[in-house]
């Protein structure tokens, strides 16, 4: 069993080289210790437990670091940015036609209002206050000076 574990290790360490897409290098750990585990003579059941028990500790242990890295390395796209950004209406932003364009720092976006109740003429200047979608969410900016 120690060569099958051998071989196991090395075909899943190359497919996750060949991949670089992090989806069986928990396999590889898991193949690993299942083979040390056989070196030593373990009865092969407790191969198999070892080796998903490795391989799901290190799946486990990699998804809670990989989301506590990913939230710390958080950086806004560029569409981001625009939010809290001023913004000049160059079409009349009306939610019940489902049309609106607005120029922010030189870009056109599809925009909606904030307050889906009201519409915003063409030439009023106004807050990006977010992104639903592919679409500013915007509202007067006289409406924030009152």
């Amino acid at each position: 069993m120690t060569t099958f574990w051998l071989i196991v290790c090395i075909a899943t360490a190359i497919a996750e080289i060949m991949t670089l897409a992090m989806i069986s290098i928990w396999f590889t750990a898991g193949a690993f210790a299942a083979m040390v585990c056989a070196f030593f003579g373990a009865p092969e059941m407790l191969q198999i437990v070892v080796f998903a028990a490795v391989s799901v500790i290190t799946l486990t242990l990699f998804k809670v670091k990989g989301q506590k890295i990913t939230g710390r390395l958080n950086t806004p796209t560029n569409a981001d940015r625009v939010i809290g950004r001023e913004g000049l209406v160059l079409k009349a932003v009306d939610a019940l036609r489902d049309e609106g364009l607005v120029s922010v720092d030189g870009q056109e976006w599809s925009a909606r209002p904030v307050d889906e109740s009201r519409s915003i003429p063409e030439g009023e200047t106004v807050i990006v206050r977010r992104i639903q979608g592919v679409k500013l969410l915007v509202e007067p900016k006289a409406d924030n000076e009152a």
